[in-house]
């Protein structure tokens, strides 16, 4: 943690102290996890755990593209890619989420992170919270410190208030919180809060790996 040789902010200290913390809750839970200073850290540690010729996919994250590691996945040549972009009928995002389970890595975010270490994720149709719970062999988190709250209410809260209204805004969708900007509590068609899945533990230790980014990143 740390080691950049400059002197760190008291915020800067304030979120090595508090990923420390919650990094031991996640070993309770059989989560593996990880600090960096700030986002190119985390894409570059993200990287690591790669090797040549592995598959990969990912789910939407706007914190992952502001890592640049998407951007650097598809264009190392490296890895074997399942990019759900390219599915386009309804057959083809079948036949790709086919694969996508089977992925040897997985990449997303997490809505939010309680401080004991639990993850609560929302999703309207439930694809990447799918993939996190089971199918791709290791799971790798990237999450900014913003993403922290106290507790699992706290993080549905945070999600369905502070995420989902951006994110519906983002993917172009006609939802109420797309234009109140906070949750109605809708049932719409277009709603992106469907699924609600907490992760209270890894039942295979070490398959799910949390990097702690020590800057606010994506919603």
């Amino acid at each position: 943690m740390g080691g950049t040789g400059t002197k760190l902010t008291p915020k800067q200290v304030n979120y090595e102290n508090l990923a420390k913390n919650i990094i031991n809750k996640f070993k309770l839970r059989g989560i593996e996890g990880y600090y960096c200073a700030g986002r190119k850290e985390a894409g570059t540690m993200a990287k690591q755990f790669l090797t040549p010729g592995c598959t990969v996919s990912w789910g939407g994250s706007v914190t992952l593209a502001e890592t640049g590691l998407l951007d650097d996945l598809k264009q190392s040549g490296d890895y074997i890619l399942y990019d759900r972009s390219e599915a386009v009928t309804p057959k083809e995002k079948r036949a790709m989420f086919g694969k996508i389970v089977t992925a040897d890595y997985y990449f997303m975010s997490s809505n939010a992170i309680t401080l004991d270490g639990e993850l609560v994720n929302i999703d309207g149709n439930g694809n990447r919270v799918a993939c996190l719970c089971s199918g791709p062999a290791n799971v790798i988190i990237i999450a900014g410190m913003n993403k922290i709250v106290e507790t699992v209410e706290d993080g549905i809260s945070r999600t369905r208030n502070i995420a989902a209204p951006p994110n519906a805004v983002r993917l172009n969708l006609d939802t109420p919180c797309a234009s109140a900007g906070r949750c109605c509590d809708c049932l719409s068609d277009g709603c992106i809060c469907g699924q609600i899945v907490v992760t209270r533990m890894s039942r295979v230790p070490g398959r799910i790996k949390v990097i702690l980014a020590g800057e606010e990143l994506g919603y």
